[in-house]
């Protein structure tokens, strides 16, 4: 965990000071800075707590505080520091502590203050809030403070008993600091927990050593007998004890050490990231509600009541289709599934491998036609070509706009289908050949066998094929289009994008674009505004243009219904109980 753990101190005669800190290195110690341990001191023994092996190592770089009143390190001046310990933790010179994790290589290093300056200035501020202003009724308790630019604080204060002491206590205060604040409030209860262990220790030893202060010699009987004097004047100068002294434990910062070190460690380990999936998409919610009518029709079918279907209609449904060649109603899975079930007999691979076969202006084309509801027509002897073209191009569309007949022999009505598959020999009505609402793909038999070639390591490859697109108005190709057409082919063009990422790109293209069908839906049909607050809508979401407009109409189509019921349900139900009323 990025934080620094640090023991603060309120000097009567100084104000808060911080006695002790923890902070978390990720890189090497600074050059200067020796590995060794010290010899010929007590701090040789090495402790092994929860995978951290802690051992006192040489900061040579970085003195401790008082060592030397010329030193260099932000700490405060020797002169600012009481003389019987009462603001030090650590002794001039002592090298402080570190800790090494062998299993993430970090250091955790503790010493009186941090050596960065910003660090030092970000401490001593919260340590002056904890010990000043930023206090829970009864000045011991945990508080949570701080900012985005000096960063989040859990401050924790706290009294220790000392006979010596004015009221016969002393006031400190652990504080946890780091820059994530949803971090640091998620692990409240844990640092809580943890951090009132550790206090309820100290205190504990602190009791210990003032009551057989007392009992040897009750300082309060003593001052009831001594004449009035200010406070200052009667300690002639003589400061607070050190928190080692209170404790009558000499060992007591490297246990601190110790704890604040796993403290981090722990803290950092309990909580790891994880994907969550949001809500559903359109997409998923549409599946859903086919799956569920194709349930109910299943269960409803009975063998006396079945009716045969003309043989001449082929039965379409959203998202369903049923060709006539083949008696069996399949559901249309989703797009890759699709793609996967059928990678054998896919011909068409991707919308990159369409667009390389057809050619950048027919592909425009024939994508923009799609992406605008009108019925994209292919002829071809091929079932399987047809479907693969089929398959590649429902990407581009939500799954509540598709409507396929893969193969027939007669032609089918825009209404009943957006996809039709035909053989060579239907014949198209004249006012659909002419019509800008509808395009002709027809797939002959090529000329050459070089006019395409093998652009993927195919057993079914396009060489054979000559694609003729064609449509009753060029102005598809003469627009700038939508602007979700313009991202799709800076998407195929970028050769740097594979082709698993583009499919990725066009499933974030479409759920923000349905976000915005979403959002003109509300706006018009639920909550019927007029027509200037919808073009000021279009204008704010980047759709005033004449084509984004009827591709969000048409858009909307595909919207499911569990969507639809719920925002009628959400605008009902204020009106219903006003009239309760």
């Amino acid at each position: 965990m990025n934080a620094i753990v640090a023991l603060c101190h309120f000097c009567e005669l100084h104000g808060p000071r911080t006695l002790f800190c923890t902070e978390v290195l990720h890189s090497p110690l600074p050059q200067g800075a020796s590995s060794g341990d010290i010899s010929g001191q007590n701090e040789q023994a090495e402790e092994e707590e929860g995978g951290i092996q802690m051992s006192s190592r040489i900061r040579s770089h970085s003195p401790a505080e008082g060592a030397s009143a010329d030193s260099s390190s932000p700490g405060p001046k020797k002169s600012d520091m009481c003389e019987a310990s009462g603001c030090r933790s650590l002794a001039g010179g002592h090298p402080g502590y570190v800790s090494h994790d062998k299993e993430t290589s970090i250091k955790y290093v503790s010493h009186q203050h941090p050596n960065h300056p910003q660090l030092f200035s970000i401490v001593r501020q919260a340590c002056v809030r904890s010990l000043s202003c930023e206090v829970c009724p009864g000045r011991e308790g945990p508080i949570f403070f701080g900012d985005e630019q000096h960063g989040f604080v859990f401050s924790h204060t706290f009294f220790i008993k000392d006979s010596l002491a004015r009221g016969f206590q002393r006031w400190y205060s652990i504080i946890t600091i780091m820059m994530d604040r949803i971090y640091l409030i998620n692990s409240w209860p844990f640092l809580l927990g943890k951090i009132r262990g550790i206090i309820d220790e100290l205190q504990g030893k602190a009791l210990k050593v003032f009551e057989a202060e007392q009992f040897g010699c009750p300082q309060r009987a003593q001052r009831m007998n001594t004449a009035f004097t200010p406070f200052l004047h009667q300690r002639n100068g003589n400061a607070a004890r050190s928190l080692t002294s209170l404790t009558n434990d000499e060992n007591l910062w490297a246990c601190l050490h110790t704890s604040f070190a796993w403290l981090l460690k722990a803290c950092g380990s309990r909580l790891t990231e994880k994907l969550l999936e949001g809500a559903p998409t359109e997409d998923t919610l549409v599946q859903m509600e086919k799956l569920a009518d194709l349930k109910e029709e299943s269960e409803g079918w009975d063998g006396s009541e079945e009716e045969e279907k003309p043989s001449s209609q082929p039965d379409v449904v959203e998202g369903q289709e049923l060709s006539k060649s083949s008696p069996e109603t399949s559901l249309m899975p989703d797009c890759n599934s699709w793609n996967v079930a059928h990678r054998r007999l896919s011909v068409f691979r991707s919308l990159r491998h369409m667009r390389q076969v057809l050619g950048a202006s027919a592909f425009r084309m024939l994508a923009w036609h799609v992406l605008m509801g009108n019925q994209v027509i292919w002829k071809a002897r091929d079932m399987d070509l047809v479907q693969s073209a089929f398959d590649v191009l429902r990407t581009m569309l939500p799954i509540g706009c598709v409507r396929i007949i893969p193969y027939s022999d007669q032609y089918e009505e825009a209404y009943r289908c957006n996809f039709l598959g035909l053989s060579p020999h239907v014949q198209i009505p004249p006012h659909i050949l002419a019509s800008e609402f509808a395009v002709l793909v027809e797939v002959r038999a090529a000329t050459r066998s070089s006019l395409y070639p093998t652009l993927f390591d195919d057993e079914q490859s396009l060489n054979k094929y000559e694609f003729v697109v064609t449509s009753g108005s060029p102005v598809a190709a003469d627009r700038v289009g939508p602007t979700i057409l313009n991202k799709i082919e800076a998407a195929l063009t970028n050769q740097n994008l594979s082709v698993d990422v583009v499919d990725q790109c066009l499933v974030c293209l479409k759920e923000e674009w349905m976000n915005k069908v979403k959002v003109l839906f509300k706006f018009t049909k639920v909550d019927s505004r007029p027509k200037e607050d919808t073009q000021k809508l279009l204008s704010i979401l980047g759709a005033a243009e004449e084509d984004n407009v009827k591709l969000l109409k048409f858009w909307m189509t595909g919207l499911s219904k569990t969507y639809k019921s719920h925002l009628m349900s959400t605008v009902r139900s204020p009106t219903s109980s006003e009239s309760r009323n």
